[in-house]
């Protein structure tokens, strides 16, 4: 189920920090309940993934020690099991939730696709990581009825295709071509290429945002940039980021970046 993955769930919460409902109880709670329905249904998503790949996690060099099913820990039966519980969860919990019906869906749908075509379509596999985080921005605002600025949208897809890029960066330097068919469709320089334009797109979408829906957000914008600048030296200097998620529960630095931001939009929009 990966629950470590489920940090990137937290992206639910920033229609609910933005729109200024983080004073609200009611608005509080039932992102909460979107954050752990978004988890269940990404969890299935995982299940499904690792069922597929089994084979060849067992050859990867760190998958077939991390997932459970290429290292041995559970068996594909008890893992489809698992399976029909998540589900059986997640739809009595929809049953209270219908708003998100739609939107987990479309997620279910595109990454299962993904598992079993789109990852092996260069260039659409990016676009299909960087769409999970859009959803999640969007399942975080349905639930609590309101609109999201475009601006926040699109600075989302660019943060979220900055961070696949160099994903797969990290995968063509550290030599496992052969763990993914995709990456022979891509060298370090492109996807290198990409990560530069989408950073600096996130970065330039981020501050239009801030400046459009409350100029006193300005002072949240050099933690992001800052932000950027500490996940791409630990790229270079560690030879990170192929897991995103790893960098961003064991970089001290990045933790405190992280908490400044939320601390500072917070203080902002409380005041």
């Amino acid at each position: 189920m990966r629950p470590h993955q489920w940090i990137k769930n937290f992206f639910v919460f920033a229609p609910l920090v933005f729109t200024g409902k983080f004073l609200d109880a009611h608005a509080v709670l039932d992102t909460v309940v979107t954050f752990f329905l978004f988890s269940l249904t990404s969890s299935c998503v995982y299940i499904i993934n690792d069922l597929n790949d089994i084979e060849a996690d067992r050859a990867h060099p760190s998958k077939s020690k991390k997932r459970p099913l290429a290292a041995g820990w559970i068996t594909p039966n008890q893992a489809k099991w698992q399976l029909v519980l998540v589900i059986a969860v997640l739809v009595v919990g929809l049953s209270f939730n219908s708003e998100l019906i739609g939107v987990l869906l479309l997620y279910l749908v595109i990454n299962i696709l993904y598992t079993f075509h789109l990852k092996y379509l260069p260039v659409i596999d990016i676009f299909c990581i960087a769409s999970g985080f859009v959803l999640r921005v969007y399942a975080g605002a349905a639930d609590l009825d309101v609109p999201v600025s475009g601006w926040m949208f699109i600075t989302t897809l660019c943060l979220a295709l900055f961070l696949a890029s160099i994903k797969r960066k990290q995968e063509l330097i550290y030599g496992k071509k052969g763990s993914r068919k995709v990456l022979d469709y891509y060298t370090t320089e492109l996807v290198d290429k990409y990560a530069q334009m989408s950073a600096t797109a996130a970065l330039l979408f981020y501050s239009l945002f801030v400046l459009t829906e409350n100029h006193a957000l300005v002072y949240s914008i050099p933690f992001v940039i800052y932000g950027i600048f500490r996940y791409w030296y630990i790229v270079d200097a560690d030879g990170a980021g192929e897991s995103p998620t790893d960098v961003l529960l064991t970089d001290i630095h990045l933790i405190a970046t992280i908490s400044c931001w939320i601390g500072v939009n917070i203080w902002v929009l409380w005041a």
